[in-house]
């Protein structure tokens, strides 16, 4: 039997690449110097788009594949993926939803707990002699006990915030609206509210055009020079000019973040900051986490091939 033909849109592990290949005709459209000239050859065989959360499917590429049918999301996120084509088309479109959410709020809260408490800096004052040559490390600021907004109450939301009870802290949250589930928590409007009352404003809501730049100059200026700004969602959740300018200013306290707009190619200002904490995206970057959004996106592929069930649907 033919093999479905899928174009995958970057690298997998190695543990995901075998099973992958052995089961479907792959075209790695990362590995294209000429990637118009390969879409215009692979593009018409293509039935499946095989991607990443980051790296998505835009329009351009999704014309160029007339016999989509589906595209497989290594990710929570999908909104790289051009919906609204999608959905013009009756392309359907999975992400890997649930196997993800544990780590991305285990990453948020070592975020919070590293830069509250200067932990690469102490590492740091250790290695270089600091210690030694100059006595104790600077007093950092207390966790436990402190005030925490979430914006954004949904799988990875709540998850920061069982984690965050633990802590004994305050805690709201803000979203379109009220959460059954949000027990012992204080719902509040709007981002700019939850800041004002909050230490921690930790970002933990889905991409979108509505939520594009909801943290802007107000939110931060209302966290405060005191506050931190943890992202765990998307870069575009955020105002990256407005959040540099308050860090440079010291307008904002401080912030932890795992993504960037136009990632791994960060804005170099970050990198002269010393109140920012710098991940590369890697929220999800356990081995077992990714084996099993790997295992989801064939699964999802598999099912669609077979008529089946998808087993993560968003379109």
């Amino acid at each position: 039997m033919t093999k479905p033909h899928i174009l995958q849109v970057g690298p997998y592990p190695e543990w995901d690449e075998i099973p992958l290949r052995e089961s479907f005709t792959v075209h790695r459209y990362f590995e294209a110097d000429d990637k118009s000239a390969f879409l215009a050859k692979a593009g018409p065989l293509v039935r499946a788009i095989a991607t990443r959360g980051e790296l998505g499917a835009g329009k351009a590429m999704i014309k160029a594949c007339p016999n989509l049918e589906i595209v497989s999301v290594y990710g929570v996120g999908y909104d790289a993926v051009d919906l609204e084509t999608c959905r013009a088309r009756g392309i359907r479109v999975t992400n890997t939803p649930d196997v993800l959410t544990n780590d991305v709020a285990d990453l948020g809260i070592a975020m919070m707990l590293c830069q509250s408490r200067g932990m690469i800096g102490a590492e740091q004052w250790v290695r270089d002699g600091s210690w030694r040559a100059k006595g104790l490390f600077p007093l950092k600021r207390k966790v436990w006990g402190r005030r925490a907004g979430i914006l954004g109450l949904g799988r990875i939301g709540f998850e920061v915030a069982k984690r965050l009870k633990g802590f004994d802290m305050d805690i709201a949250y803000s979203d379109v609206q009220a959460k059954p589930y949000a027990d012992g928590m204080e719902f509040v409007a709007s981002a700019l509210a939850l800041a004002e009352r909050s230490d921690f404003l930790f970002v933990t809501l889905a991409a979108s055009a509505a939520t594009r730049h909801i943290v802007g100059r107000d939110v931060l200026s209302a966290l405060g020079p005191d506050g931190m700004l943890i992202n765990i969602s998307r870069a575009s959740n955020i105002d990256e000019e407005a959040l540099l300018d308050a860090l440079e200013n010291h307008k904002l306290g401080s912030a932890a973040l795992d993504v960037f707009e136009g990632e791994p190619n960060l804005n170099p200002r970050f990198l002269k900051l010393g109140n920012v904490l710098l991940q590369p995206h890697h929220a999800s970057g356990t081995i077992e986490t990714r084996k099993a959004m790997g295992q989801l996106v064939r699964d999802n592929l598999t099912a669609h091939f077979a008529g089946g069930t998808l087993p993560t649907p968003v379109l």
